[in-house]
């Protein structure tokens, strides 16, 4: 989905090897619909695309920035450096430590630039899109009542869960 002039999420990831991961993210935002684009740009390989990309994004009317990242993962810093939307980092579960490296990268920012993080991995890619339309839903009361909406699914599919359980057990 690519936004327009209506406010968006900018999905941002280091490597086009994060992407079956970050579909997560994807999934949820278009379930919510969460107008949002997705990039591939890096810290280090194409810093001065990044902010390019970052500032045009910004005029266009990204609301929220999510970046994913593996390793040292410093875009979410690198995008937080740039903008004063909110941020949300997203550590990649890869390389030897699997995502531990990420997880201190994304969390350990200088007061005065804050990144928000979410856990590593496929939780973490799930949680920034619902963390993102949190921040949206402070202007959108429809988006609000989808985010309601969706916690009154997952709590009756959790319900209809146990139902099934305590059939089997009675």
């Amino acid at each position: 989905m690519i936004a327009n002039k209506s406010i968006f999420v900018a999905v941002l990831m280091g490597s086009d090897s994060d992407l079956p991961l970050m579909q997560t993210t994807l999934d949820t935002l278009k379930k919510l619909a969460v107008p949002y684009e997705v990039k591939i740009t890096s810290a280090h390989r194409t810093p001065t695309a990044t902010k390019e990309y970052v500032a045009d994004a910004e005029a266009r009317g990204c609301g929220v920035f999510i970046a994913a990242a593996g390793l040292a993962a410093h875009l979410a810093g690198t995008v937080a450096g740039l903008t004063l939307k909110p941020v949300i980092g997203v550590p990649i579960d890869a390389g030897p430590l699997q995502g531990m490296d990420s997880l201190l990268s994304t969390v350990q920012m200088p007061g005065g630039i804050p990144v928000a993080c979410v856990a590593i991995g496929k939780a973490g890619a799930k949680n920034a899109a619902y963390l993102a339309a949190q921040m949206l839903s402070l202007a959108d009361e429809n988006l609000t009542e989808r985010l309601h909406q969706e916690r009154a699914d997952n709590a009756a599919a959790v319900i209809a869960k146990d139902q099934a359980l305590q059939a089997q057990h009675a």
